[in-house]
């Protein structure tokens, strides 16, 4: 088996982060809560939301609407999805199953990392965690989702560019 070449693991960690930096900042939805680009690494995505009153679910306990962190962690696995197909193609949730482990942390950014672990002809299958980024191994939510894949552009067949 030929290795590989790591010039073209630089040009396609580039490429992806160019992909979902862009996915992240164009998406009006994303862009109305504030979510922002934070990182890519090894098959994974990571973006962020930022703390801010307006996404506050409880004013007692200042923690953010879940609501909020649902959209974070879809918004992350649907760029996860997009990175893994490799060929631009519309995509759309077909279930997101989301855990709350606790409530985030009043004033402090959430970060939600995502990674699409499988993809078959039609369907791309991802996992998700949210965290505070200071603490990455103190979870907020866990989400494991389905996306749909435009079949008609995309083939599953083909060998991504």
């Amino acid at each position: 088996m030929a290795e590989s070449d790591p010039s073209d693991d630089g040009a396609r960690n580039a490429a992806h982060q160019n992909i979902a930096e862009t996915l992240a900042r164009i998406v009006p939805h994303n862009i109305a809560l504030g979510i922002r680009f934070v990182g890519t690494e090894r098959g994974s995505v990571t973006l962020g939301l930022p703390y801010d009153e307006k996404l506050i679910g409880n004013p007692m306990t200042r923690v953010l609407h879940g609501g909020a962190i649902t959209a974070l962690m879809d918004a992350t696995c649907g760029i996860a999805v997009f990175l893994k197909l490799r060929v631009a193609v519309p995509v759309a949730t077909l279930d997101l199953r989301i855990d709350y482990v606790k409530p985030a942390t009043p004033d402090i950014e959430i970060h939600a990392r995502a990674e699409c672990f499988k993809i078959t002809r039609s369907v791309a299958f991802v996992r998700s965690e949210a965290f505070h980024p200071e603490r990455e191994n103190d979870l907020v939510a866990l989400a494991t989702g389905t996306f749909i894949i435009s079949q008609d552009r995309y083939d599953a067949k083909r060998p991504p560019p």
